[in-house]
């Protein structure tokens, strides 16, 4: 009570109310959480979103490490998600840490405060729900994918193989599975269907992978959906998918060899089997400042990747980059039965164009040579005799080096090349911007060569050799590009984006398209 002009008054009395906790509230302090962060994450768990037993330590600690301002607004993000289809959610909270950290650092490199997302539409959870229910199918979200099904209800047997997955791409920004899904179940049975999503926009990447029951199926559906205009004016492609092995690795310290690749980078994760690396044609003990690494499965080659390009990983102290292997497109068996091109690798600087016609020659006649830098490309007017040339000459010594043949093959659709290597290109200048860095004006565009299967029964002498791989470009070896195409005013000895060369590299601006080496094996980005 308090007394004022002759009346007595009545002061509020302040009242503090004990928010009331849920018994995880004090695990969460005594594992070193922030008490703001805690208090968060125990208003979370009263939602019944999620509970304590969820998350795994690898959630906790990292929640334990973020700043708390960030921490706050990543629960955030969290709480307000939609978890229908989320089964693992200690993982996708991991995957939302990851993604505010990436913007975050986007937006610190050019020096402006990241905007918040726009509202993304999302899917029709009526037609997901009643495809589920008519299907008994499952669909787990997590911040790099949605993925329906896989294996089917009931399915008895092994996982489909080689041959039964479709890549399909150009999918519109703002589609999900519940369009999708009724496209291709009309050519088969679907295994599973993973749509790959953009954590930094929330719409899907704009491609997704199909797995069918049988290779009928998706032979089916290239036949049927490839270039189907999917709504006006937007038609998707849909080709056959390999899984892919092998990880580019970039800024690789050009004195390491091939041992000392396999020996640092199997320390990181399990299941490398190869190391491919490139000598720099100036200077043979020194690589070209990348590596392939090949992995015995998709699923170890996945993980590297995820250990690799986190940023924190140095070899040798240094900052390295880490992209899949990027395909091209394998020419069918038809199409390499009618090439009379050789593509001949291992040569010295001693070996002339003139040399090479006349030892070639021994076997037929021959229309053309071509050498650039290390290979070259030798054309038959005959195949019989390019085979027989091929199965002759592959090994034999030739100005001090074992020079390796094979069938060339023919070039791919460039339309297709362009896009890959845009793709490219954005994920590294992506990759660039994560890490704090600016993309250099040589970065990779564009991949190296490997070894692929002969036409003509014999088998090649070497495990590894060259193919087509985007995602490498021109200005690793300083050099023209390997095994794919033949000279422009670029192709000269010049360092990258020096005189002579083309500023749109050699996937365009040039009639001089040629024929390429062979590589490993087939495989698709993902």
């Amino acid at each position: 009570m308090a007394e004022g002009n002759g009346e007595l008054s009545e002061e509020p009395m302040k009242i503090e109310t004990e928010i009331e906790r849920t018994e995880d509230y004090q695990k969460l302090l005594e594992y070193g959480l922030d008490e703001k962060v805690a208090a968060k994450l125990d208003e979370i768990y009263k939602t019944g979103k999620l509970a304590h037993v969820d998350l795994d330590e690898r959630a906790l600690d990292a929640l334990k490490e973020f700043p708390v301002d960030g921490a706050l607004n990543v629960l955030g993000q969290f709480l307000d998600s939609n978890l229908e289809h989320v089964s693992n959610k200690s993982a996708y909270l991991c995957g939302v840490m990851k993604t505010y950290r990436q913007k975050s650092r986007a937006g610190s490199s050019q020096g402006t405060a990241t905007p918040a997302p726009a509202p993304v539409k999302g899917p029709d959870e009526d037609k997901i729900k009643e495809i589920l229910e008519r299907t008994g199918y499952t669909l787990d979200v997590t911040t790099g994918q949605r993925k329906y099904g896989g294996p089917p209800p009931g399915w008895d047997g092994s996982p489909p193989g080689s041959g039964c997955e479709v890549f399909c791409g150009k999918i519109p920004k703002d589609m999900y599975e519940d369009e999708l899904i009724p496209l291709f179940e009309d050519c088969g049975s679907i295994w599973d269907l993973r749509l790959m999503m953009d954590p930094m926009t929330g719409t899907n990447r704009g491609y997704a992978f199909v797995t069918f029951t049988t290779r009928d199926a998706a032979q089916l559906a290239v036949q049927k959906l490839n270039d189907y205009e999917i709504r006006k004016g937007k038609k998707i492609g849909v080709t056959i998918s390999y899984n892919n092995h092998r990880l580019f690795v970039g800024y690789i310290p050009k004195n390491r060899d091939r041992d000392d690749l396999l020996e640092e980078f199997s320390k990181h994760a399990p299941g490398l089997m190869e190391v491919i690396i490139y000598s720099s044609p100036d200077d043979k003990k020194k690589n070209r400042g990348f590596c392939f690494l090949e992995y015995e499965s998709h699923k170890a080659a996945s993980l590297a990747k995820r250990r690799l390009g986190t940023g924190r990983i140095k070899v040798w102290g240094c900052d390295i980059i880490v992209d899949w292997a990027d395909p091209q497109e394998e020419p069918d068996e038809q199409t390499m039965s009618k090439v009379k091109v050789l593509y001949v690798r291992n040569l010295t600087q001693d070996i002339t164009e003139e040399k090479l016609k006349e030892v070639f020659e021994g076997y037929g006649k021959v229309e053309r040579v071509k050498k650039i830098k290390d290979y070259a490309f030798i054309h038959f007017e005959d195949r019989d005799n390019a085979v027989k040339a091929m199965e002759e000459l592959d090994g034999k010594e030739m100005g001090g080096s074992n020079i390796e043949v094979s069938l060339a093959k023919p070039p791919s659709d460039k339309k297709k090349k362009e896009e890959i290597l845009r793709a490219r290109e954005r994920r590294m200048m992506q990759m660039m911007q994560v890490r704090g860095g600016m993309m250099p004006g040589t970065m990779p565009l564009r991949g190296p060569p490997g070894q692929g299967p002969r036409t003509s029964g014999t088998s090649m002498r070497g495990p590894m050799g060259r193919g087509d791989y985007a995602g490498w470009p021109w200005a690793w070896g300083g050099g023209s590009w390997p095994g794919r195409w033949a000279p422009s005013p670029w192709s000269g000895s010049q360092q990258s984006g020096g005189p002579g060369r083309s500023s749109r590299g050699p996937w365009g601006g040039t009639p001089n398209r040629s024929w390429s080496g062979p590589r490993q094996g087939k495989f698709t980005s993902r």
